[in-house]
């Protein structure tokens, strides 16, 4: 697979994946209650490491969460190095009034945006490839 690093070539090919669940961003202290393969983000900063994670794990672990997420996957193969595709979606999803938490992984970006605007998310993603 191929990394791309040509916006216009990416903005047509972004193919949007809405992957099943909710999902939710905690602060972890103790990672004893986890298994690896149920953190699907892991970040560590100086106040505290965040996790996400599926909702019902969290609730299952008694963690606290603000905010409830859908998780769009880019299924195009983004170069860490290409230069204004985050600017692009999340400008277009700002203008719909729709926040989104980007995270770029190696070979895809991911979107977490509000589990409510989940379809207008994915309908305004859509329109990039016309």
């Amino acid at each position: 697979m191929k990394e791309e690093t040509n916006l216009n070539v990416l903005l047509r090919s972004l193919k949007p994946e809405l992957n099943e669940g909710e999902f939710v961003f905690c602060i972890v202290s103790d990672y004893n209650a986890l298994q690896a393969d149920e953190v699907i983000m892991q970040f560590t900063e100086n106040e505290g490491t965040t996790i996400i994670i599926k909702k019902e794990l969290a609730d299952r672990l008694l963690l606290s969460y603000s905010f409830v997420a859908s998780w769009i996957t880019l299924t195009v193969h983004s170069s860490l190095e290409a230069v204004g595709l985050t600017a692009a979606f999340s400008s277009a999803l700002a203008n719909a009034g729709i926040s989104c938490n980007v995270v770029a992984a190696f070979y895809h970006d991911h979107i977490f945006v509000d589990k409510n605007d989940a379809a207008k998310a994915m309908e305004i993603i859509n329109r990039f490839a016309e």
